[in-house]
C-alpha cells in the first residue's frame, strides 16, 4: 500500500530529493528557511543542504526573481517561492519581459530553468490583496507554462517535473490544499506538466475544475450522484498548455461541460477552455458549456460578503442540472449555516 503523504510533505519531499539529486537545484523567497518553512513545505532544508542552496531574501520580489533569472542564466534550476501571487505582481517584469522570451529571442541558445511557486487561495478575510488567483495572466504569456496541482501525488510530481524543466514553469498552490492527504510515493517521479486527469469517470456531464475547485467538483459529483446524474470529473492540472484532448474526449462521452476556477470568470481560464472545447467538439456538445468563477469584483473581506462571493459544490451541482434542464432537486444542505465559506475545513491548521 502505497504510504499517505500530506500536500504540504508532498512538497517538501520534491525539494529534499531535487536537492539531493541534482547540485544545481536551489530554493530560495522570503521565509523559505523560516520557523514555518513556507506551509511546511522548505522547513529544515537549510539545515540539511546549507545556506548557499536554501537561502531567504528580502521582501522585494522583483529583485528577488531576477536574482533567480540570473542564477538560471548561470546554469542552476532555482526554485523561487512568493508567498502570494499577489506579492508576485511585483515581479512581473522579469517574469514576462525576460524569461518567458529567452529561449524565442536567443534561437534557443538560451534558457530559463527557472520554477516560480505561488501561493493563492482565501480564509479568513485575506481580503482582496492576499487571496487572488491570478493564473489567466500567467497563461496569456507565451513562453510561460503554468501548472496548479491538485493532489499530493500531483504537487510531488509537477514540482519535480517543473524543476527539471527547461522553460520557466508557474506552479499555483492553494492554501487549502496544504492539509489535503493521499499516495505518495517515495522515490522521486516526474507528472507530465501538460496532462490533464480523470478524476471520475461518468456518463451525464463532465465538471472540470482547477486546483481547489476540482475537490468542489468532485463534491458536486456526489450530491449529482444522489439524484441520479452520473457526473465525470476533470482535473485540468495545466493551464498552459490546456489538454484539450482529454477535454474533448470526456465532452465526447457526457455531451455537457461544466469548468469551475478559482480565479474571476470573467476573461478567465473558464472561457479559454469552453472556447478550446467548443472550437473542437461543438457537434458533441447538448447543452451550452458553462463556467463558474469569482464574480468581477475584488475580494471582499468581510465574512457576510465572502458568502456571497466564492462559490461551492451546491453551485457547481446546480449548473450542472440547469445544464441537463433537470427539474430534479439536489439533496437538503445539512451544512452549518452559521459556519462561514470563508473558513477550511478542520484539517486545515494554518499559518494563514
Amino acid at each position: 500500500m502505497t504510504r499517505q503523504l500530506r500536500y504540504f510533505e508532498a512538497l517538501r519531499e520534491a525539494h529534499a530529493q531535487l536537492l539531493a539529486d541534482d547540485p544545481r537545484h536551489c530554493v530560495l523567497g522570503l521565509g523559505v528557511p523560516g520557523p514555518t518553512g513556507v506551509f511546511g513545505t522548505t522547513k529544515g532544508l537549510q539545515d540539511e543542504f546549507g545556506k548557499d542552496r536554501v537561502f531567504d531574501m528580502p521582501a522585494s520580489e522583483n529583485a528577488m526573481t531576477g536574482i533567480a533569472m540570473g542564477l538560471a542564466l548561470m546554469g542552476r534550476r532555482p526554485i523561487i517561492v512568493h508567498m502570494r501571487v499577489d506579492f508576485a505582481v511585483l515581479s512581473m517584469e522579469p517574469l514576462v519581459n525576460q524569461a518567458a522570451k529567452w529561449h524565442y529571442m536567443y534561437g534557443g541558445k538560451l534558457k530559463a530553468p527557472l520554477t516560480v511557486r505561488m501561493i493563492i487561495g482565501r480564509g479568513w478575510g485575506q481580503g482582496p490583496q492576499h487571496s487572488q488567483s491570478l493564473q489567466a495572466w500567467f497563461a496569456h504569456v507565451p513562453g510561460l507554462k503554468v501548472v496548479m496541482p491538485t493532489t499530493p501525488h500531483d504537487a510531488k510530481g509537477m514540482l519535480i517535473a517543473a524543476a527539471r524543466d527547461d522553460a520557466p514553469v508557474i506552479v499555483l498552490e492553494h492554501r487549502w490544499l496544504y492539509n489535503v492527504a493521499g499516495p505518495v510515493p517515495d522515490a522521486p517521479y516526474e507528472v507530465a506538466l501538460d496532462k490533464a486527469a480523470i478524476m471520475r469517470g461518468g456518463r451525464d456531464i463532465t465538471l472540470a475544475g482547477t486546483s481547489y475547485m476540482t475537490l468542489e467538483s468532485l463534491k458536486a459529483a456526489d450530491l449529482l450522484a444522489q439524484v441520479g446524474v452520473d457526473a465525470e470529473v476533470v482535473d485540468l492540472r495545466s493551464i498552459a498548455p490546456i489538454d484539450t484532448a482529454t477535454l474533448c474526449d470526456s465532452v465526447g462521452r457526457t455531451g455537457r461541460l461544466i469548468v469551475s476556477d478559482t480565479g474571476h470568470e470573467f476573461f478567465g481560464v473558464g472561457a479559454e477552455v469552453i472556447a478550446a472545447v467548443t472550437e473542437r467538439s461543438f457537434g458533441a456538445l447538448k447543452s451550452a458549456p458553462l463556467r463558474i468563477g469569482l464574480p468581477h469584483i475584488p475580494t471582499p473581506t468581510t465574512p457576510a460578503l465572502a458568502d456571497l462571493y466564492y462559490p461551492l459544490a451546491r453551485d457547481i451541482a446546480a449548473a450542472a442540472l440547469k445544464s441537463l434542464d433537470s427539474s430534479r432537486e439536489l439533496p437538503p444542505d445539512d451544512s452549518d449555516p452559521r459556519k462561514w465559506k470563508d473558513v477550511p475545513d478542520p484539517s486545515f491548521k494554518g499559518p494563514y
